[in-house]
């Protein structure tokens, strides 16, 4: 592969480096045991559990739905407001203790790295999503308590889910294996506006897809390769597995393998409070051309990249 391919990779996978810490709807407490969901006809959300102190905290959610479609530079992305008081920040007076829950069992689409949901009175669904967002990129082990961490995250919904469309590809060439998508919700493309020199989103619209890959070079079991944010406009990303330079200040600084895997997996965070989605196949053998399986999946690949990556020109050489 050229140098200047693998650089150019480099540089779309190091868009991301230190997850943003505001980039979606969870809670200030990582590792959280004995997690509870309750809410109440006002459409308020209680939410307990117990830190990693062993203190049980209440926590008191509302305020948002849904998400702002398509994104707006002048209006603001909905979010949740939190009182972590368990109601003495909003009323005064301690709330959680007579919260009477009108939530019923749930009964909304399957959702990844689910932890409790209910249906609302109202019909709107809330639902507890707990997965390790954090982890070091390109298969590395974390070395910092941080990356290990296991986030809460809160959504609440009455429309359709986001959509998460995700697929794998053959890339430059047949010589490398790649995976590529598009995030929309309601028909429009979910991309931000700003983001920092990393690649984090500075504002609530940005959203990163964070890939894995499978028993690879990097080891046995699920490793972290890779955080793309959605491209401006389309909704887009892509990524391919090829040889890349580890970022400033991890551990080493030798060139790390390319990592195809026998899976893949791909998670983002939906729209303003809208839930955490994952995509997640089996991966690619090495192309071969004269295998007419190989060919009618190359074709398949390129006809889906054809339709779901439309007008993203930073991608287009990865078809």
């Amino acid at each position: 592969m050229p140098r200047a391919r693998v650089l150019l990779a480099w540089v779309l996978c190091a868009l991301v480096f230190a997850p943003a810490s505001g980039a979606s709807e969870l809670f200030a407490d990582f590792n959280v045991r004995n997690v509870t969901l309750k809410v109440n006809r006002k459409g308020e959300a209680l939410v307990t559990y117990t830190t990693t102190s062993g203190k049980g905290r209440p926590v008191l959610v509302w305020g948002a739905i849904n998400a702002v479609s398509p994104p707006s530079e002048t209006i603001p992305q909905v979010r949740f407001k939190y009182d972590y008081a368990g109601g003495w920040g909003k009323y005064r007076k301690l709330v959680y203790k007579a919260f009477v829950n009108k939530c019923k069992k749930y009964d909304g689409p399957p959702l990844p790295y689910f932890v409790a949901g209910c249906k609302a009175s109202d019909g709107s669904y809330w639902a507890l999503q707990r997965w390790q967002r954090r982890l070091p990129l390109l298969g590395f082990d974390p070395w910092l308590p941080i990356q290990t961490v296991w986030e809460l995250h809160i959504s609440h919904w009455n429309t359709e889910l986001p959509a998460f469309e995700v697929s794998t590809n053959w890339t430059y060439g047949f010589q490398w294996q790649g995976v590529f998508g598009r995030l929309s919700y309601l028909g429009h493309p979910v991309y931000g506006f700003r983001s920092t020199s990393e690649g984090n989103p500075r504002e609530r619209y940005g959203r990163n897809v964070y890939i894995d890959t499978f028993n690879s070079a990097y080891g046995p079991g699920w490793k972290r390769e890779s955080g793309i944010l959605t491209h401006r406009n389309t909704g887009t990303f892509c990524h391919s597995f090829v040889p890349q330079k580890p970022f400033a200040g991890y551990p080493s600084q030798d060139i790390r393998p390319a990592a195809p895997g026998e899976r893949y997996r791909a998670t983002v965070m939906g729209p303003g409070v809208t839930p955490v989605l994952m995509w997640e196949d089996v991966g690619l053998p090495m192309y071969n051309a004269p295998n007419p399986d190989h060919v009618w999946k190359e074709e398949q690949a390129n006809a889906v990249f054809d339709r779901i990556m439309a007008g993203d020109r930073t991608c287009a050489q990865e078809r």
